[in-house]
């Protein structure tokens, strides 16, 4: 383990990555995804989208023995990434810098995709996901506007994926307000999953 993160549990504490100007995963959403993707060893994991690298490293951290790529297309965050990824002491986070789905082209087929980013292109980049995830794969989607849910919803409710499940998570962390605490609200996030079933 880790001296940053020595405990065996997801949600590492959003103030332990290094951060930047860019969106970061916050801990609770990044718990939840980890639980959805069912990580486990030696997997493959595709991290698309992974701006800082927070779900990349705590992906890694699950799958000893295994492979996370981590696709990210601005060189802020592959900075970010490589710099995450020496903090926690994770080794198995391949960098892929790039904008997906270009960038997904001739990738290791993985066992998880995790869909953060997408750019505008969810569609696009869902399609190369989808062919490339092999059987019995999970695909997990964080999704923050009723467009992009409404998108990835009707792609996991047709063949060959199962019957999607999905959460809607709404936080609000404890701070304090002069003397007094009270709950600050974070952004709200789906999280949306899907198993890709044999022909």
């Amino acid at each position: 383990m880790n001296r940053e993160w020595p405990y065996l549990v997801p949600g590492i504490p959003d103030e332990a990555f290094e951060r930047g100007s860019l969106p970061m995963t916050k801990r609770e959403v990044r718990a939840l995804t980890i639980s959805v993707a069912r990580l486990a060893p030696n997997l493959t994991v595709w991290d698309v989208g992974a701006g800082t690298g927070s779900l990349s490293v705590e992906a890694a951290r699950f799958t000893p023995g295994g492979r996370v790529i981590a696709v990210e297309k601005s060189h802020e965050g592959i900075l970010l990434i490589q710099k995450n990824s020496l903090r926690f002491g994770v080794s198995q986070i391949e960098l892929i810098h790039g904008e997906a789905p270009q960038a997904l082209f001739g990738l290791p087929a993985p066992e998880r995709v995790l869909i953060g980013g997408s750019g505008g292109q969810l569609e696009e980049i869902f399609t190369v996901c989808a062919r490339e995830l092999v059987v019995g794969g999970i695909l997990v989607a964080t999704i923050i506007t009723p467009r992009n849910l409404v998108k990835i919803l009707d792609a996991l409710s047709t063949a060959p994926f199962s019957e999607p499940e999905g959460v809607f998570i709404h936080a609000s962390r404890l701070e304090k307000l002069g003397k007094e605490n009270y709950f600050r609200a974070q952004n709200g996030v789906w999280i949306i999953s899907a198993r890709k079933e044999g022909a």
